[in-house]
């Protein structure tokens, strides 16, 4: 599966293939269920990372170019996942590569950056946490699962809470803006699912996939960027360090453990691990920007958490609980 490039391929520690047999190899020890939370750990260090989006986009970069920080996030990431594993698309997977990358990058980060523009921060991330519930219904007729009503239950718990936390009283609605949102949240919603169904190719590990679709994404934005906002920004130091944190962090390293925990877990427990991103970014804002946090914002809080742990408990547990 890999490019005849001449010489020996990199190998990067987040590129090893999932293990096809025997216990898990995560170092753990711990058994089975000590490997699923670990590996549930890692995954949840990605919305965390893109919890810091906001407070990054607001404060060091330069504003009114949202396609471009999107296409810096994407393509310098995904040609540095390239060079490293020096691996390529073989077969169907050019195709594959292709639409994963417009669903989860090309498409989702501008419809993303769309919505943070022209709707308050809170109505944009209450939209985007739709998505949990956008994957249990995706994976009715993708991945031939059951519809879990308690799933769709917590995941409008996990709305609710997060609506609590940042919908403030100034919040006004904008159907561009709205559009965006809900259309960010089914984007991703499908290419989380799709990641699920196909895999990765046998020998080909998370970093080299999460290039693919990187570089895929970016090279979609390019023209679009280009077409829409022009020339691009004059960038300073600030910038260049928010650019840098966008891409190297926050695309490259979190994507990886991304796919990779979409990869090993549930596909549903993974989604609902995306509301930590707006809950990081209200307690960033609490910290760096002077917001408040109330009693309402509390609730919001244990609200949004109880879904996210609820997510994660198998069906059988949940019944056996019940």
């Amino acid at each position: 599966m890999r490019a005849n490039t001449g010489t020996t391929p990199t190998v990067s520690p987040l590129d090893t293939p999932p293990p096809q047999a025997g216990p898990p190899r995560d170092g753990s020890g711990g058994g089975p269920e000590t490997g699923t939370l670990r590996r549930t750990a890692l995954t949840a260090l990605a919305p965390m990372v893109w919890g810091t989006t906001y407070v990054v986009t607001t404060e060091l970069l330069p504003p009114g170019h949202p396609m471009f920080a999107a296409l810096l996030r994407a393509l310098p990431a995904g040609l540095i996942a390239l060079a490293l594993t020096r691996t390529l698309p073989r077969g169907s997977w050019w195709g594959k590569a292709a639409v994963l990358g417009v669903l989860n990058i090309g498409l989702f980060l501008p419809l993303l950056f769309t919505a943070a523009e022209r709707l308050p921060g809170g109505v944009a991330a209450t939209l985007g946490a739709a998505q949990p519930m956008v994957v249990a219904l995706l994976a009715v007729p993708v991945l031939r699962q059951r519809l879990s009503a308690r799933r769709l239950g917590w995941g409008l718990v996990g709305v609710l809470g997060v609506g609590l936390v940042v919908i403030g009283p100034a919040a006004a609605l904008d159907a561009v803006g709205v559009a965006a949102g809900l259309g960010g949240a089914a984007t991703m919603g499908l290419g989380v699912t799709l990641t699920k169904r196909w895999g990765r190719p046998e020998g080909v590990g998370p970093l080299a996939l999460t290039g693919w679709q990187l570089t895929a994404g970016g090279l979609f934005l390019l023209p679009a960027t280009f077409l829409f906002e022009g020339a691009a920004p004059a960038v300073d130091g600030r910038a260049a360090l928010g650019y840098l944190w966008l891409g190297l962090v926050g695309g490259l390293l979190t994507y990886a453990l991304w796919f990779q925990g979409i990869g090993r877990l549930p596909v549903t427990g993974v989604a609902v691990l995306g509301l930590l991103s707006p809950l990081v970014a209200a307690v960033l804002g609490a910290l760096l920007l002077d917001q408040t946090l109330g009693a309402v914002q509390l609730l919001g809080f244990a609200l949004a958490l109880a879904s996210i742990v609820a997510g994660q408990l198998p069906e059988r547990r949940a019944a056996a609980g019940r």
